[in-house]
């Protein structure tokens, strides 16, 4: 099992470093909404994980997996929610109606429920970019049997590989989302902003086009 570990960390930190919708979507709250929605975004991202994990384990992947059917469904609903989140975005920064960047920072009581709106916008366009992504699905269906043995306990070994992907991904995307951060303080100009979420717009856009031409 040690090799195994070994090859599945190297392999799967690739994977999760690799630029896709999470990290654009983790950019794009890092710089319109703030640290706390940025937060927010990764542990719906993580959340999403651990119940793409979850049915992984207990084999309701499986249906997904075969039925063509339901993965039309659920490729053609992430591509559309990625293209209503893009498209959201560069409406905003064509009309320059950005969000606060720290609608938090102020004690005043409408401020502080306007912080809890984003935090739980931030955690929910996470959990769902994860949730409608089909390869997500296949990536815990194809991959992590590979590094299961015959004789190895299948739902033991496929949570803790789960695990050790869900707990990477939190890693780097917490990383990720500081270094945003810092250079969301550094240059935090409105035509920078205006700048920036146009550009994750468009590449959620694109992410959401080359998503609905995925194929199982």
């Amino acid at each position: 099992m040690d090799a195994r570990l070994v090859a599945f960390v190297g392999i799967a930190a690739v994977l999760t470093i690799t630029p896709g919708a999470d990290m654009a979507l983790v950019a794009k709250n890092a710089f319109t909404r703030g640290p706390r929605a940025s937060f927010a975004t990764i542990l719906g991202i993580c959340s999403g994980l651990v119940v793409h994990a979850s049915a992984s384990a207990l084999g309701l992947s499986m249906i997904l997996a075969k039925s063509a059917r339901a993965f039309a469904i659920v490729k053609w609903a992430g591509a559309l929610y990625l293209l209503y989140l893009g498209l959201m975005a560069l409406g905003r920064a064509a009309r320059g109606r950005l969000p606060s960047p720290d609608p938090g920072s102020a004690n005043d009581l409408a401020l502080a429920s306007e912080s809890g709106r984003e935090w739980w916008g931030g955690y929910g366009e996470g959990l769902m970019t994860n949730l409608l992504n089909p390869k997500v699905v296949l990536f815990y269906l194809t991959f992590l049997p590979q590094f299961i043995a015959p004789g190895d306990p299948v739902l033991r070994t496929s949570l803790l590989l789960a695990c050790v992907h869900i707990t990477m991904g939190l890693i780097w995307l917490s990383i990720y989302g500081a270094a945003l951060r810092k250079l969301n303080a550094a240059m935090s100009g409105s035509s920078f902003r205006r700048a920036l979420e146009a550009a994750t717009g468009g590449l959620l856009v694109a992410l959401g086009i080359r998503l609905a031409f995925v194929r199982r």
